[in-house]
């Protein structure tokens, strides 16, 4: 019967193979440590201090969080514009991702191409040169005042990204023409899908919209649930866009909460308040995140029958 005691050799092996590993993951723990679990740890305590980042924070217990639920009406602009943006802005941009990679599924002439310049707009959505480009397009002179004056349909330019009714849809538009992303989780979970479930429906004699809302459709529901929690967690941090864009105006209609965290902090040094809204944000996200995952047993399929 073989010994289970290991030798000397095989401790030291082992050893060194725990250190090698260590050493190869050594740059994520440095970075995940040192730009989040300790920041985060710093975050929480001066969330419950008054620190203008000139002079040493001063403990103040829950007062921030009082001001920010009872005396901080910008608060509650910010979680309501928000709100209305993340509630149009996902929807959106999921229902073109789904459509668009339904399409692009079929075998069809350049398709590989059209894949890539629909995926474009995701890889450079977020950056400065787009948010410019943005507010030029939807500013007064821009082109779609520019098409619309000269089909008749506008007199004379009007600013959508300045004006109260169509400020923030001119953000919500923008976000939905970033669904490259996505798209391609979607295209792959259709790729994903057995070809004989559409043969069959086909003998059974279902045309395509049938065999879509009976066989595609459920089949993408855990893809769904994924984009849907991943989408609505980046959406709720949106910032770049409102901030070159619009700059939240006209009259705050597009502040939304990162950027009025982002002014709290920088602009007003009010750093201990800004951090009390970041946690209350998380825990936002957090209890949304939740309530999506409680859902999730009413509509996602999963072949084995089983939840989440």
């Amino acid at each position: 019967m073989p010994s289970l005691k290991k030798g000397p050799k095989r401790v030291r092996s082992l050893e060194h193979d725990n250190l090698a590993g260590y050493l190869f993951i050594s740059p994520w723990l440095i970075g995940f440590f040192g730009f989040m679990i300790i920041p985060m740890i710093i975050s929480i305590y001066l969330s419950f201090t008054r620190y203008n980042v000139l002079t040493p924070p001063r403990w103040i217990g829950l007062q921030n969080f009082k001001d920010i639920f009872y005396d901080d009406p910008r608060f509650w602009q910010a979680l309501k514009v928000t709100f209305t943006y993340v509630l149009g802005a996902v929807p959106l941009r999921l229902f073109f991702a789904l459509v668009l990679a339904v399409l692009f599924s079929q075998k069809r002439m350049f398709v590989g191409l059209y894949r890539t310049m629909y995926y474009v707009p995701s890889l450079i959505g977020g950056s400065v040169a787009v948010a410019v480009m943005w507010r030029q397009l939807f500013g007064v002179s821009g082109a779609l005042n520019s098409f619309l004056v000269k089909i008749g349909a506008l007199q004379t330019g009007f600013g959508w990204n300045v004006h109260p009714k169509t400020a923030l849809l001119s953000l919500i538009v923008l976000a939905a023409w970033q669904f490259g992303s996505p798209m391609l989780i979607f295209l792959a979970g259709i790729k994903q899908i057995p070809a004989s479930l559409y043969e069959s429906a086909a003998i059974d004699g279902a045309n395509r919209v049938q065999a879509f809302f009976r066989i595609t459709l459920p089949q993408l529901t855990p893809i769904i649930f994924f984009n849907l929690v991943m989408q609505t967690i980046n959406n709720f941090m949106v910032f770049a866009q409102a901030y070159i864009i619009t700059g939240g105006q006209p009259f705050d209609r597009t502040l939304v909460y990162v950027l009025y965290l982002f002014r709290t902090g920088f602009t007003y040094n009010k750093m201990g308040y800004a951090c009390a809204l970041a946690w209350i944000l998380l825990f936002i996200i957090g209890v949304l995140t939740a309530l999506i995952f409680r859902s999730s047993s009413y509509w996602v399929y999963y072949e084995s029958g089983g939840d989440l």
